[in-house]
């Protein structure tokens, strides 16, 4: 009964935001096929390709996988910081410096140690080659979203154009400090390459404010991607019980949470509004929660028809997820991989342009996405 209801309060809101905020009827798309590359990966979290023939992976628990022309190296990358590996933390995201041909700078996103039994998200560098990762130091420690809970790190991170580093940040499941900006728990940040904080950030000259935040109002943003036409960053968040959202961050923008949301508490009644004034609407969202995870948009031709769309991983409804925009419309949505009652963790365009999928268990694996029929 009770489930009924939440569904049926779940429709209603849906319907009710829809001029707002489309939502799609999605598709079922069973012809896409994968390609196991490897398993036997320990809740992978990140995949980056160092080079055609090198790609690494993230393990959460702390470990940092190479694979050498598709195969699985039995040793681990040796400099990898320690992490705090509870929870949800550990070691998360991976992104190579925008001249990383020339500087190897490897950098890496991780939950820190920050007091007795306590964890933070940080970021940091250090030069990779042959498997060795040297010098590493970190550059930012958000060390005003230190906690004991174990929950909401963010930790994505991403390189745009113009070689700023966007890193995300969870509420730490400490929901009212998404709405904090002198805490830079539930916001995106945006940085030099050094861990610099740009002065046009939108909270430079405030007193009081952390200013390293380029967005705020986010619950745990666990995907980030530029957009191939625009430059901008793109995120997927996770929402609670619905209301999980896909969000193009605006500096100095307020994405709502928790004071609108489309999800609801897990045991029913609702959180907030789903609009109000001063609060930026989600191009879209998905109730029920898929638990969105990873992110990339789709700039090669092995897919024909799928340039632009944006894919995402689903934790909770285990499939890989597509969506086409117009604009920052949402158009159509197609869900695929179900048949594999996996969840994707993360997803990554490789430089052969096919798909590359990371799935989250103590048998984790490496899935190439074969184009359908």
């Amino acid at each position: 009964m009770h489930s009924y209801l939440f569904l049926l309060l779940a429709s209603l809101t849906v319907t009710a935001c829809a001029d707002h905020n489309p939502t799609l009827q999605p598709r079922s798309d069973a012809n896409a096929t994968t390609t196991v590359i490897t398993d036997g990966l320990h809740h992978p979290w990140s995949l980056a390709f160092v080079s055609d023939s090198e790609w690494l992976i993230t393990e959460r628990r702390g470990t940092l996988r190479r694979i050498m022309n598709g195969e699985l190296q039995a040793n681990p990358v040796k400099g990898v910081p320690e992490v705090i590996a509870k929870g949800q933390g550990g070691l998360l995201d991976m992104a190579r410096h925008p001249d990383f041909a020339s500087n190897q700078r490897l950098y890496l996103s991780y939950a820190k140690p920050c007091h007795e039994g306590g964890g933070t998200t940080a970021v940091g560098y250090g030069t990779y080659q042959s498997g060795i990762l040297a010098d590493f130091r970190d550059i930012y420690v958000a060390e005003k979203s230190c906690t004991n809970t174990a929950k909401h790190f963010g930790g994505r991170i991403l390189f745009d154009n113009d070689g700023y580093l966007f890193l995300t940040i969870g509420d730490r499941g400490q929901r009212d400090r998404a709405q904090d900006t002198a805490d830079p728990a539930g916001s995106v940040l945006r940085l030099h390459d050094d861990g610099r904080i740009p002065e046009d950030n939108p909270l430079t000259g405030q007193a009081g404010k952390a200013t390293e935040i380029w967005s705020w109002g986010h619950r745990n943003p666990q995907g980030l991607a530029l957009h191939p036409e625009t430059g901008n960053p793109w995120l997927n968040e996770h929402g609670p019980r619905g209301g999980d959202e896909i969000n193009a961050p605006e500096p100095g923008t307020n994405y709502g949470w928790p004071v609108i949301t489309y999800g609801r508490e897990y045991y029913g009644p609702s959180i907030g509004d789903t609009e109000k004034k001063g609060y930026a609407q989600p191009l879209l969202h998905w109730t029920p929660s898929i638990a969105p995870s990873g992110m990339a948009f789709i700039t090669s031709d092995r897919y024909p028809g799928w340039q632009g769309d944006v894919v995402n991983g689903a934790l909770k409804l285990t499939h890989l997820n597509k969506v086409s925009f117009e604009d920052q419309t949402p158009t159509d949505e197609i869900r695929m991989l179900q048949d594999r009652n996996e969840r994707i963790r993360d997803v990554r365009q490789g430089p052969d342009g096919y798909l590359y999928l990371l799935t989250d268990s103590s048998n984790g694996k490496l899935l190439r996405l074969e184009p359908g029929e």
